[in-house]
């Protein structure tokens, strides 16, 4: 498809689904609620690590609740997320605990004809536990003599043994490292640490599990992928999937929370069947808090460039805690090395990735899978290379970034794509401007003394990034990638769009709607994006990988050409003319999308006419289903310009302005993607500067609190949207839908570095540990103040 003027794409338009959520009538899982429900509730462990040597559901069962332990459920041990082929794919999980590894981990369950009465059944259960010691330090877990958290796992199909925790590993080199860094100028290196913290998305997950009489199940579930929790289900309890239906449900937010199977799924499945009734379960926000976090990881990073600026190599080391289960932590090693190489050109690289188990709440994907941690590495030490170099930040992105017709690697080594369309030169110049990058003063040469001189300080920071507009490449890799959609012409012109793909929330379902309206030249009222389930949809993956716009809406748009060619071929069998002289169009006047020959104007049928013409002579349906595997994984780039001012008396970071650009190509919904820009800087700046989970050394989360200990930015903390600059650079994907690529995760991606760097850029002290809080910025200043009284200097 070539640039052009479009009817219905990057217009302001009403959200089809707006009116139901402004008005509480969305229906989620919550909302739902069939004949003769039961009420479920979890059992959780109160302790990190621990044996389980006996349950006693005996006074649960006799207030007439119905109980499952693990004695009640199939013993097929799966992965939550089957995202990863299955070859490579680590199996270490039940429906239930078999030996707790985790706080707050399912060890048995109940449902009632009340939420009252479960609550009080669960209660009733007494579990004696064997207490294990806890792991709450990947570095510590991997020591020799460290408690064993698994002894085998499923590889595959194959059991493999864990030793010294370690879940798994990666390594990566290409080129010559030794001779780059030997070569080399300058080298500059660093260890950064980053936290685990919770997804804090709106919706907690739930779910809703109805038996069916002929053995199957239907499900309500809290997911972004309704057809891989189907093939979850069907594999674990031995259904055919032809009897397993899962509706598309729609989500308050997941933030990556949701891109595997939850635990609460298969419970209810289990419950369900055993109660031969429907069941509800909806986990509390303090159960939610203690089954997800993002990855917590220490990364050391070295990079060698020559005296000009050149990057040459670089080496990194990185450990992932992925807490009590292995999710995806094969492919999140993989990643990771992509992050860094498809940043910025890197002829030498050595990688080496650890994932190790702990007694913590299991990592998942968090808004950039592994790319606001390995850009906040890759950018700070950028920044550090900058100043040893005496060349502007600015100036050495631009001279090195993977840009236009360079490899990218996009999500691993497996997947690599060249670039076709770049906006990071029309990002970085123009967001300098906006935020008056050329008035920047240098980060100070000494920084404050706590208590004297200049108490407000302001600096500005710049980060760059990108995440991919799905995880397609030339060739199949270790991750399963393609959408399907049917689209299918309704006899008074309307159109109906079938899909599997999930929407968070930020409007993916709309952008789909757009695209089949402008492909199809009809008004966007017209377009109907149709309840899916299972049984009616064909497969997508999952909405992950900011993939939703450009593999999901270019599912859409092969259905919806396929759709187009139909309607030429038919339209021409009653018009007399040749399809390839016939054209299809928009006729505002008639809100109607028409066919025509351009050089017989007269001969024209409107959809409508064309569709009702079909129904009443008893030939067909115009309509079309279509799988769509992309190739191309393009970068999404984002680039994030801060101005902040810490106060250095209270350590406080108050953000004063910030530019922010995206190169997502043709822009679908223009207000949604200045949203998604808006909501990445907000979440960006909790990573930087608030959010973290903690845990004691018992494995208990202390950070229990939503807003409080285990804080994310309120109001007032976060950056005022007047003072915040959106742009979008002029580009277009040749290889997307009518030119689109992403935006979603890579709003998030770059915002910690910007902030890190600003804040050294303000004070002179440069932070290696998210988040910076304000006790981490007194307590620098703090060290600071007394090094200076101890060398005599004050």
């Amino acid at each position: 498809m070539e640039r052009r003027e479009f009817h219905t794409l990057g217009k302001v338009t009403p959200r089809k689904d707006g009116v139901a959520r402004v008005t509480g009538q969305e229906r989620y899982t919550v909302d739902v609620s069939l004949p003769h429900m039961l009420h479920g509730r979890i059992l959780s462990s109160p302790y990190a690590h621990a044996r389980i040597k006996s349950i006693d559901v005996s006074a649960a069962e006799a207030m007439g609740a119905v109980v499952i332990t693990f004695d009640d459920i199939p013993h097929v041990r799966y992965n939550e997320r089957i995202i990863t082929i299955p070859a490579v794919l680590h199996k270490d999980h039940y429906i239930l605990a078999d030996k707790v590894r985790r706080m707050g981990e399912a060890v048995a369950a109940v449902a009632a004809e009340t939420e009252e009465l479960a609550e009080k059944a669960v209660r009733a259960i007494k579990v004696e536990y064997e207490v294990l010691p806890v792991i709450t330090d990947p570095i510590e877990g991997m020591r020799p003599e460290a408690e064993p958290i698994y002894d085998t796992v499923l590889w595959g199909e194959k059991e493999i043994e864990i030793e010294n925790n370690v879940a798994c590993a990666r390594e990566v080199e290409e080129g010559d490292v030794e001779r780059a860094f030997a070569e080399a100028d300058v080298v500059v290196e660093g260890t950064f640490k980053t936290t685990k913290m919770y997804h804090a998305q709106m919706e907690p997950k739930s779910v809703v599990c109805r038996p069916e009489p002929d053995g199957g199940l239907t499900v309500w579930p809290t997911t972004q992928s309704i057809h891989n929790v189907r093939i979850l289900l069907g594999e674990i309890f031995d259904i055919p999937l032809s009897k397993v239906n899962v509706k598309r449900v729609p989500i308050g937010g997941t933030f990556g929370s949701s891109i595997q199977m939850n635990p609460p799924i298969p419970i209810c499945a289990a419950l369900a069947l055993k109660a031969r009734r429907p069941v509800k379960l909806t986990l509390t926000r303090e159960e939610d808090a203690h089954d997800h976090t993002r990855y917590g990881v220490q990364i050391h990073l070295k990079l060698a460039a020559k005296k000009d600026g050149t990057l040459t190599g670089a080496e990194m080391e990185l450990i992932a805690d992925i807490g009590a289960h292995n999710i995806q932590a094969y492919s999140f090693l993989g990643v990771c090395v992509g992050w860094l190489v498809s940043l910025y050109k890197l002829p030498n690289v050595r990688y080496h990735g650890t994932a190790v188990y702990t007694n913590k709440a299991i990592s998942c994907a968090m808004q950039g899978f592994g790319n606001p941690q390995v850009t906040f590495v890759t950018e700070s030490l950028i920044d550090e290379l900058a100043e040893k170099l005496d060349i502007d930040p600015v100036e050495l992105r631009l001279k090195n970034y993977v840009g236009m017709g360079d490899t990218f690697w996009g999500q691993g080594p497996l997947v690599r794509s060249i670039v076709q369309s770049d906006g990071v030169p029309e990002l970085l110049r123009q967001g300098a401007e906006a935020i008056g990058w050329e008035n920047r003063h240098p980060p100070p040469p000494c920084p404050p003394l706590r208590g004297g001189g200049e108490r407000h300080r302001r600096g500005i920071g710049v980060g760059r990034g990108f995440h991919t507009s799905s995880a397609g490449a030339p060739q199949p890799g270790d991750v399963i990638d393609f959408s399907g959609a049917m689209v299918k012409v309704n006899i008074d012109g309307s159109v109906d769009v079938i899909t599997a793909l999930m929407d968070h929330g930020g409007g993916t379902l709309e952008a789909l709607a757009k695209l089949v309206a402008e492909a199809l030249c009809v008004p966007l009222d017209k377009v109907n994006i149709a309840p899916g389930e299972t049984r009616s949809t064909v497969y997508d993956c999952v909405t992950h990988a900011t993939r939703g716009v450009y593999a999901g809406g270019g599912a859409a748009v092969k259905a919806a050409q396929a759709v187009r060619q139909e309607v030429l071929e038919t339209a021409a069998r009653y018009l007399n003319v040749m399809p390839e002289a016939l054209t299809l169009t928009l006729d505002e006047r008639l809100g109607q999308g028409v066919v025509y020959a351009p050089a017989i104007p007269d001969r024209r049928m409107t959809l409508a006419e064309l569709a009702t013409r079909c129904w009443t002579e008893s030939w067909k349906t115009i309509a079309a289903v279509e799988s769509y595997r992309p190739v191309h994984c393009p970068p999404a780039y984002v680039t994030v310009f801060v101005e902040l001012e810490v106060d250095t008396w209270t350590g406080q970071v108050r953000t004063v302005r910030a530019a922010m650009g995206s190169d997502c190509g043709t822009v679908i919904n223009p207000d949604m993607a200045a949203g998604q820009l808006e909501g990445g800087l907000s979440k960006g700046a909790g990573y930087a500067l608030y959010e973290s989970n903690e845990w004691d050394a018992d494995g208990q989360l202390t950070s229990g609190g939503y807003w409080i200990d285990a804080k994310t930015p309120s109001i007032g903390e976060s950056p005022y949207i007047d003072d915040l600059s959106v742009y979008f650079a002029h580009t277009y994907e040749p290889s997307g839908p009518f030119g689109a690529k992403g935006v979603g995760e890579a709003a998030t991606n770059p915002v910690a570095a910007a902030y890190a760097n600003a804040i050294y850029n303000a004070i002179g002290i440069r932070f290696y540990e998210l988040p910076i809080t304000p006790e981490k910025i007194l307590e620098a200043i703090q060290r600071f103040s007394e090094s200076v009284n101890e060398r005599g200097n004050v």
